[in-house]
This record gives structure tokens, sequence and C-alpha cells, in this order.
């Protein structure tokens, strides 16, 4: 699963509730938050757009890894490229599931905790998706979660559900494996 949105969109919070829920259906999971994948994998990268690129890419290296040995990966990283997205969907192939997890601009602003856009804003942060640096929202993502009109714990309840019905779950209450 591979949620992708701007900065304070909800990828984190959602992921957070869809992993736990995953972890108590006994599934294997991983996941590989944006922040924490830069600062571990790729510390060093800048946010021109070939770091960002690469940073994106080698979180999809990691994820096919992971999925091929029967891990079930969820990502959660602003990865803002359309094209670079792409690859990644095709590199991983049919188990790749986009999440396009959607919030307006100044909604993503409201929630920021760590005061990002407000220096984006000023101009003391360069390059800041959504506000000086372009965000490519997926054309048909697998799901399209507007977190403006939803509650997290609803908007996890939607990924899970899409999981079931993919028949990637049992659903809750049925016994047996996937």
């Amino acid at each position: 699963m591979w949620f992708t949105g701007l900065s304070g969109s909800g990828k984190t919070t959602i992921s957070e509730i869809v992993e736990h829920e995953l972890r108590n259906r006994f599934r294997r999971i991983e996941v590989l938050d944006g922040d924490i994948v830069r600062t571990n994998l790729s510390k060093g990268l800048g946010f021109s757009r070939e770091d960002r690129d690469t940073n994106v890419l080698r979180i999809g290296f990691v994820a096919d890894l992971l999925t091929r040995h029967g891990v079930g990966v969820i990502v959660s990283a602003i990865s803002p490229f359309k094209e670079v997205r792409d690859q990644v969907r095709h590199n991983v192939g049919e188990d790749f599931i986009e999440i396009f997890v959607d919030a307006p601009l100044e909604v993503c602003a409201e929630r920021d905790v760590k005061g990002l856009y407000k220096k984006a804003f000023s101009g003391e942060i360069p390059q800041f998706t959504g506000v000086s640096d372009p965000y490519e929202p997926p054309t048909a993502p697998e799901l399209h979660i507007k977190t403006d009109e939803e509650e997290p714990n609803e908007s996890a309840a939607r990924v899970i559900g899409h999981l079931e019905e993919l028949g990637y779950l049992q659903p809750a209450g049925v016994l047996g494996r996937a």
C-alpha cells in the first residue's frame, strides 16, 4: 500500500491505524514512513527533483523486496511525482495499491504541528511540496481518501475494506488465512 499526499494530509495517521489492524490479524507487516526512511536510508539527499526521485525509488526498492518475501508493506511518503510512483508501481507489479490521501493545502497547513508550512509560505523552506514545489496527484489511485471529509478511522476502515475485497485479508471475524 502506497500512501501518497501532501505533508499533513493524514498519510501517517491513517497508515498507523491500518498497521495496527493488520498486526491484530497476524499479518507480517512493515511500515516505510517517508520521514523515517529519509533519516535512515536516504540521509544526505536534498529536496531537488533528482533527490526526491532517488528517495522514492529507494523506498520502492525496499517495498518490492519485502513484498516478494510475503511481507505486507505500508509506505507513507509524499512521493510528489507521478512518473516515479508509476515506476515503483511497475517494479512492484500487481500488488501495488496506490492510496491518494487528499486534503486541501489550507487544511494541511492548519494541521502542521512542525510549522513547516508557515516556514514554506514565508520562503524559509525552499522546494516545499505543494507550496513552492509541485505535487502531481494520482490520476487513477486504487483509493482516493479525502481526509477533510472523513475521520482517520473511517479512512482506515476503507483501506481495510479494500484489502478484504481484493482478497488480501479475510473479513474481520472470519477464521482462516487470506
